[in-house]
């Protein structure tokens, strides 16, 4: 019986652990990210990534270091400005794995575009995402997502849990 209860301590202190390192992730990571993200703020946007930073949007089927992919995310950034698209992104997780320096993070997006006649459209992908803590700061170290050919939907976003749970 005492070797049950050691046990389900244990269970409920990591879990609690866990949860605190996604809570930092959540406000040093995740939130800064949809933010300048939606704004359209490159320079805020890439704060939030390692300068080791892999980035591949698996659909393009390309992989970028941190400049590359400072590169491309500045060029849809100032298209989007000129152009005064507006988009809102959002993040459900399905998987959050955590330790004091590395974690991965596994979800679905949902990217809202607002087209100019009142209308909007919505695009869905799965990301998996690794961490890691630097000087501190936990910061994106691999970016990957995908649309698994367009088969990802409101269902799979609605299923994944919101980021602040």
């Amino acid at each position: 019986m005492r070797i049950f209860v050691l046990t389900i301590l244990t269970i409920i202190c990591f879990e609690a652990h866990t949860q605190n390192f996604q809570k930092e992730i959540n406000e040093q990571v995740w939130k800064h990210f949809i933010t300048n993200f939606n704004e359209h703020n490159t320079d805020g946007f890439m704060t939030v990534h390692s300068k080791d930073a892999v980035r591949s949007p698996r659909d393009a089927k390309v992989v970028w270091n941190w400049e590359e992919y400072k590169q491309q995310q500045s060029q849809g950034d100032q298209r989007a400005l000129a152009e005064k698209r507006k988009h809102a992104l959002e993040l459900g997780f399905t998987e959050r794995i955590a330790n004091k320096d590395l974690a991965v993070e596994v979800g679905v997006y949902k990217t809202t575009y607002f087209l100019p006649n009142g209308e909007t459209q919505s695009h869905y992908g799965r990301f998996h995402v690794v961490l890691r803590k630097e000087s501190g700061s936990w910061k994106i170290l691999v970016d990957t997502d995908y649309s698994e050919g367009g088969t990802i939907g409101e269902k799979d976003f609605l299923a994944a849990q919101p980021l602040d749970q």
